[in-house]
Formats: structure tokens, sequence, C-alpha cells
């Protein structure tokens, strides 16, 4: 089964956040890190994978990506604190075991 992802990047704890969508969350998060991902998250740095969610459909998930976008800003950090309160960087844990992109 296929599953897709929602996940909030930040630059460090408290700091800038981005949030978005995928369906391979292992290389997409690499991407931001590799300065790949987005001009936003170059420009400031955002490649803490602080938080995330899974989705069994693509549909499913861009609706929770469109929700966590229009929250307050307190509202989303309220979120991290809740299931990451140390603000680890969660991409080691999730990526074990990966060997980078697939080409």
């Amino acid at each position: 089964m296929r599953a897709f992802y929602v996940y909030i990047l930040a630059s460090a704890r408290n700091g800038t956040l981005y949030i978005g969508v995928t369906n391979d969350l292992i290389r997409r998060v690499w991407e931001h890190r590799e300065g790949l991902g987005s001009k936003f998250c170059k420009k400031y740095g955002i490649s803490m994978l602080v938080h995330f969610e899974t989705f069994e459909t693509v549909d499913a998930a861009i609706n929770r990506e469109k929700r966590l976008k229009r929250y307050l800003r307190k509202w989303k950090l309220e979120l991290i604190e809740r299931n990451n309160p140390q603000w680890r960087d969660l991409y080691d844990e999730v990526a074990s075991g990966w060997l980078g992109p697939q080409i």
C-alpha cells in the first residue's frame, strides 16, 4: 500500500517552519537537506524534520497540509511540542537504512 506524508521542517527550535506533502518522505527531506528541496528552505536553512503524519490517500494528505498551513503559528508550535517536545530532527530515525535517491 502506498503512503503519503505531510511533514513540517524547521530551521531550529521555534524557528522558521515549512510544511509540505510527499509520497516519499525520506527522499523529499533528503532533498531539502541537500538544498534541492525548495528555494524557501534553502534561503532560510530549513532542514530539520520535526513532525510528520502518514495518510492512505493523496487527497487526505493534501487536505491536512492545507489545514496545517492555515493554522496559527502558535498551533503549529503546539503540534510539534506535543509530539516532539525536544525538537529532535527525526530524519535519521526515519531514514535509517536508506541509501540515497534511486536514480
